[in-house]
C-alpha cells in the first residue's frame, strides 16, 4: 500500500506542476532549441572585431566586405530568435537561421570538422522542430489550442 501511496503523491505532484507550467514550457522549448543561435548572435556582438578580422584574414575579402558579413549573422540570427520567441513569422525564422547555418558552414570552413558538422546538424534538428510545431500550428482554426477532431487513420476507412 505504501507504494501505491507514493505513485498517486507523485502523480498529484507532477499534474499540478504542469497545470502550473502549461503555459510557460512551449515558450521555454522554444528557448531551448535557438540558444545556440541567441548566444551566437550576442558573441558576434562582443567580439565584433575578432570576427571580422578572422574573416578579413581568412578569405582576404576586405574590411567593409567582412564586417558585413559579420553584421548579417549578428542581425540573421538575433532577428530569426526574437521571431521565434515572439511567434511570429517562425516558417521565415527558421528558413532564416537554416541560411544562416549555411553561410557560416562555408564561411568558417566548417563541413569537414566533425565537431562543427554535428552541432550544425543538430541545430537544424532544432529548427525542424520549430518549423514542424509551427505548421501543425497553423493547420489549426485556433492555433495552440486543441481540437476535438479525431485524427486517426481509422477515420478515413469505411466502417
Amino acid at each position: 500500500m505504501g507504494q501505491n501511496d507514493l505513485m498517486g503523491t507523485a502523480e498529484d505532484f507532477a499534474d499540478q506542476f504542469l497545470r502550473v507550467t502549461k503555459q510557460y514550457l512551449p515558450h521555454v522549448a522554444r528557448l531551448c532549441l535557438i540558444s545556440t543561435f541567441l548566444e551566437d548572435g550576442i558573441r558576434m556582438w562582443f567580439q565584433w572585431s575578432e570576427q571580422r578580422d578572422y574573416i578579413d584574414t581568412t578569405w582576404n575579402c576586405g574590411y567593409l566586405l567582412a564586417s558585413s558579413f559579420v553584421f548579417l549573422n549578428l542581425l540573421g540570427q538575433l532577428t530569426g530568435c526574437v521571431l521565434v520567441l515572439s511567434r511570429n513569422f517562425v516558417q521565415y525564422a527558421c528558413f532564416g537561421l537554416f541560411g544562416i547555418i549555411a553561410l557560416q558552414t562555408i564561411a568558417y570552413s566548417i563541413l569537414w570538422d566533425l565537431k562543427f558538422l554535428m552541432r550544425n546538424l543538430a541545430l537544424g534538428g532544432g529548427l525542424l522542430l520549430l518549423l514542424a510545431e509551427s505548421r501543425s500550428e497553423g493547420k489549426s482554426m485556433f492555433a495552440g489550442v486543441p481540437t476535438m477532431r479525431e485524427s486517426s487513420p481509422k477515420q478515413y476507412l469505411p466502417g
